[in-house]
């Protein structure tokens, strides 16, 4: 009698022990968040991810009660910030705005990879994208893509296509190009959209594959020509420039931005910043905010952003593989 007693006391305690043990997780999720949260950007600090991040960061700081604060790590093409999310406890307290290249791109660029984008990250909210464009210089005849594509293949030698370097998305859209069209296309390497647009303005290439942001004044102007977007819809800061698709050309190519986490995560956490992320960069004053960084809006519950890892990784995947791209 004495032993089933003693059996009981011991089994109660060892419950008693499991559900205590349990309940500062389960007040750690129900009070989230209860101290300032870190949001690691993978690039420096300046660019359009950086601006986004603080916009969201500000966003979610009023709405929590929390300072959200932005942690710039740049370096690897975005890998050594988003391994630091990987790598972080996934109690809430440490996020990331990553984009397309760490979270797609970089496992098929890169030979070693800190992380495993698909096992170690928790896909919480898909904020917006970036579309590309291929842009000309107004003294080349062609007025769109398909005509552009035309008369670099019958005059391969008068045409050069620059792009702001190796394994970036406009690289990657140029590649991307030359396999649906069967074109093999001249292009040149920069180091960045600044030095490509210089030579582009100044005629020393006839086009330029690159995200749209750092071109919407000269286009607007009429100082540079677009000859396409390849997003899947028109870019509606300059409604006039077609898509590829619009012209027999089967390729879409953005740079997108998401906001994840350490695998792990809890799932009410994780729905709570969905739901606020998708408030904040889906109102009018949101839509407007990120239109200024030539970013359009798209949001969705998190298997959204699983979907676009997946299909992107299965398209780019094809691309880098048949143009034998690497960056180690």
């Amino acid at each position: 009698m004495q032993r089933r007693t003693f059996q009981t006391v011991l089994a109660t305690a060892c419950l008693a022990a499991g559900f205590a043990g349990s309940a500062p997780a389960l007040a750690q999720s129900g009070n989230w968040p209860a101290k300032p949260v870190r949001i690691v950007v993978p690039f420096p600090a300046g660019g359009s991810t950086d601006l986004v991040a603080r916009f969201i960061a500000q966003g979610l700081s009023e709405k929590f009660g929390q300072a959200f604060i932005v942690d710039n790590r740049g370096g690897a093409g975005g890998n050594i910030g988003t391994d630091a999310v990987a790598k972080a406890a996934p109690d809430g307290y440490t996020i990331g705005l990553s984009t397309s290249g760490p979270l797609v791109n970089n496992k098929f660029l890169y030979k070693e990879m800190p992380f495993n984008s698909d096992k170690d990250l928790a896909p919480i909210a898909l904020v917006c994208e970036i579309p590309l464009v291929l842009t000309s210089n107004p003294k080349v005849p062609a007025k769109n893509l398909k005509e552009f594509i035309q008369q670099a293949k019958a005059n391969p030698d008068a045409y050069t296509v620059g792009q702001p370097g190796n394994g970036t998305i406009g690289h990657l859209a140029l590649e991307q190009l030359s396999l649906v069209t069967n074109t093999k296309l001249s292009t040149v390497a920069y180091r960045g959209d600044t030095p490509a647009l210089t030579d582009l303005l100044g005629g020393s290439i006839q086009a330029l594959s690159a995200p749209i942001t750092a071109f919407i004044p000269n286009l607007a102007s009429g100082k540079l020509h677009g000859l396409a977007v390849t997003s899947a819809t028109r870019y509606p800061g300059l409604p006039n420039i077609p898509t590829a698709k619009e012209q027999g050309i089967d390729m879409v190519a953005t740079v997108w931005f998401a906001i994840v986490g350490p695998a792990g995560l809890s799932p009410e956490i994780i729905k709570s910043l969905n739901t606020e992320i998708n408030n904040i960069v889906s109102s009018t004053y949101g839509k407007a905010k990120l239109q200024t960084y030539g970013a359009v809006v798209n949001v969705g519950p998190p298997t959204l952003l699983r979907k676009m890892m997946d299909e992107d990784s299965k398209k780019w995947q094809k691309v880098i593989a048949t143009a034998k791209v690497t960056l180690n």
